[in-house]
């Protein structure tokens, strides 16, 4: 989970021009003042460095926290990983 929470602060840093020593687990995207439009953008960049798609008002899925998004992303990795070849 490291590994995945440090790639989520590097997109959230660069995207949202937030300081990455701010960026905390704890963090909300509203307590780190990021923008609609920002978040968005980093969904997309989240979904493209780790080949998953984050489905959309899914309610399992917490994309309002960082926390949330790891967790959200090493679930996806893990369940495209065990997926059998071939399947979508």
């Amino acid at each position: 989970m490291e590994d995945t929470a440090q790639a989520i602060f590097a997109i959230i840093a660069k995207e949202a021009h937030t300081p990455l020593e701010k960026i905390t687990l704890q963090s909300t995207l509203k307590d780190l003042e990021i923008d609609s439009l920002d978040i968005v953008q980093i969904i997309f960049e989240i979904e493209d460095r780790f080949g998953i798609t984050l489905p959309d008002k899914d309610p399992s899925i917490d994309t309002d926290s960082v926390s949330g998004l790891v967790a959200a992303v090493d679930r996806l990795v893990a369940e495209k990983n065990a997926a059998p070849p071939g399947a979508a």
